[in-house]
């Protein structure tokens, strides 16, 4: 039987599944009071860099100390499940099981979130007008120098409507060990060429907010050289674990686009 490792980030205390497939792990652990999870701070690892790479300190801690078949990430407050429900308790009851996750890897290699539409905007419309271009437009020139292969997809990525969001996957070992090495690689050189201390806290969180977007990149530039094939990867729904205030999300994105105002929070 396989072994399957989805890391579940957290920055506090929260329920969690009762799952041994299930790994909580305490991103930007590093000088923080143990919350009782594994830490991102043992190893080979870039905690300290968590308030500026939000979960993907998880994602790197994994790829360099942990040993599975099979690599995911998740977050405390949205899982993978089976359908979407209302209810919260309900919603812990669609969570995915090891045995439905077993059998899902057994046949995909990748398994994704549904896509997330915009509808009135691009990807890269909706980036720029919430956050601030240059880290997309910096991590572009990145890619073409150092991935040029990747750039068709990244025009393509930019170009749509939808994308599979929040860093949120479950890969085989082998494709998750490439995904890490290029991904890192194209973030540690946005790290040399813009500085985050220049942002506010929320803004300076970019490199989450870029490999959100490149991850789509990434996955697409995979199919297109033919690494992996489209019948390989899984969409899954996804849930929220906490009410959403839709009328605050809708406000700041339509604020966002029309009048200019960028994000300073979360939803």
């Amino acid at each position: 039987m396989a072994i399957i490792k989805i890391l579940v980030a957290a920055h506090k205390l929260y329920w969690m599944p009762n799952d041994s497939v299930y790994m909580p792990i305490h991103v930007g652990r590093e000088g923080k009071a143990d919350l009782g999870y594994v830490g991102d701070n043992t190893g080979d690892n870039i905690s300290a860099k968590n308030p500026n790479y939000c979960e993907l300190t998880a994602l790197y801690w994994a790829w360099k100390n942990l040993e599975a078949d099979y690599v995911g990430l998740v977050h405390y407050r949205r899982y993978f499940t089976n359908k979407e429900v209302r209810n919260i308790e309900g919603k812990k009851q669609q969570v995915l099981t090891s045995e439905q996750w077993q059998n899902l890897l057994e046949t995909y290699p990748v398994v994704v979130g549904d896509k997330r539409r915009y509808y009135i905007e691009n990807n890269r419309s909706h980036y720029n007008h919430a956050h601030h271009s240059e880290g997309l437009d910096v991590t572009e020139t990145i890619i073409a120098e150092m991935y040029p292969e990747y750039s068709e997809a990244f025009t393509t990525v930019c170009n749509r409507t939808w994308a599979h969001m929040f860093n949120m996957f479950v890969m085989r070992r082998d494709l998750y060990n490439q995904y890490c090495e290029w991904l890192f690689d194209i973030l540690f050189e946005l790290e040399k060429r813009i500085d985050p201390q220049e942002l506010s806290a929320f803004q300076g969180r970019f490199y989450g907010r870029v490999s959100e977007i490149i991850f789509n990149v990434w996955l697409d530039g995979e199919i297109k050289l033919g690494k992996i094939k489209k019948n390989e990867i899984k969409e899954l729904p996804y849930q929220h674990m906490e009410k959403i205030n839709w009328w605050k999300k809708s406000t700041a994105f339509l604020k966002a686009k029309f009048v200019g105002k960028r994000y300073e929070g979360s939803f």
